[in-house]
């Protein structure tokens, strides 16, 4: 089985943040590889990561990062993969904001979906709608978790409806 999406963060510090798009993609059913790779670090890996990952199946790629968070742009640099990146607030960031602009302000030509700090959850939902485009059975799928958030939302408003209070008028 080849993946269709491809998780990668800076390091595995990322992973309690990165594994919620993970578990998005076990829910839908979807293949996903997800690796270490450090723009930084291991920038010979990034540019074989990239200019490979088309060939290897991958669709979409999710790129978490903190601090600096080059990951994401240096990826979308090498591949004209869709890149959605996850501003990661990290041991040495600035209250997260160097993460969310490093990886929202690309320059013309080299875009990044940049989903919010800490949003590897909208990023994985964000990768299905875009496999989705193409796949009538992982379009299904968003369209059935999307009805099973409006029904959260119905039901925490019954349940609003039996909280009592003395000048409430619903």
């Amino acid at each position: 089985m080849q993946p269709k999406v491809s998780i990668i963060m800076g390091s595995t510090s990322d992973l309690k943040v990165m594994e919620k798009a993970a578990k998005i993609f076990d829910e839908f059913q979807i293949p996903f590889e997800i690796n270490a790779l450090s723009a930084h670090r291991t920038p010979d890996q990034v540019v074989d990561f990239a200019r490979s990952a088309y060939d290897r199946g991958v669709r979409v790629i999710i790129a978490g990062a903190g601090g600096a968070a080059h990951l994401p742009g240096v990826i979308a640099a090498l591949t004209p993969l869709p890149v959605i990146g996850v501003p990661i607030k990290a041991s040495i960031s600035i209250d997260g904001w160097d993460s969310i602009l490093s990886i929202l302000q690309m320059p013309p030509g080299i875009p990044v979906a940049t989903v919010g700090l800490d949003g590897a959850q909208n990023a994985g939902i964000l990768a299905a709608q875009i496999l989705g485009t193409g796949d009538s059975e992982v379009f299904e799928k968003v369209k059935s978790y999307k009805a099973s958030l409006e029904n959260k939302i119905t039901k925490a408003n019954e349940e609003l409806a039996e909280v009592k209070f003395r000048f409430k008028t619903n």
